[in-house]
């Protein structure tokens, strides 16, 4: 417990990096699929592919693995306490979910079997937005304390 309380400043430090590297990638990863449901060009769509696989592999699913253990790392180091906390780790797993239906979403693209259009998408695109202003107030104004 002593070496999670000393590691404190480090865990919120690699917690803020990792959050904002997944963030970015749910942020633009909905944006790509705008672009691939409204394409008709075979060329197009390979690019795009390429594009969210990496980006869901490569980056965004380590960020958001990075992001749980050392959310979790500082859970243990400083405690759980007001109802703030718990209103943040509900929009997390959800934001998780979202990062799963978009994985799902990826893969209808590429097989050329989605059923959303570009309409869909971008408004799919402000789900993160609205999480992460949710998740900023409740961290910066601690509400239900």
């Amino acid at each position: 417990m002593e070496l999670l309380s000393a590691a404190y400043p480090w865990l919120k430090w690699l917690h803020i990096l990792a959050l904002i590297s997944w963030m970015v990638g749910l942020f633009y990863l909905p944006r790509l699929f705008v672009y691939h449901a409204e394409s008709s060009e075979p060329a197009v769509h390979a690019t795009l592919t390429t594009m969210q696989h990496k980006l869901m592999k490569v980056i965004m699913t380590p960020a958001m693995l990075v992001t749980w253990l050392s959310g979790i790392l500082l859970i243990a180091s400083i405690g759980a306490s007001g109802g703030w906390i718990w209103i943040k780790i509900a929009i997390v797993f959800a934001l998780t979910g979202f990062h799963g239906v978009c994985g799902k979403w990826r893969k209808e693209l590429a097989a050329g079997t989605s059923t959303h259009t570009g309409r869909f998408f971008r408004m799919m695109n402000e789900v993160p937005t609205l999480a992460l202003i949710a998740i900023v107030g409740l961290v910066i104004f601690k509400p239900f304390s």
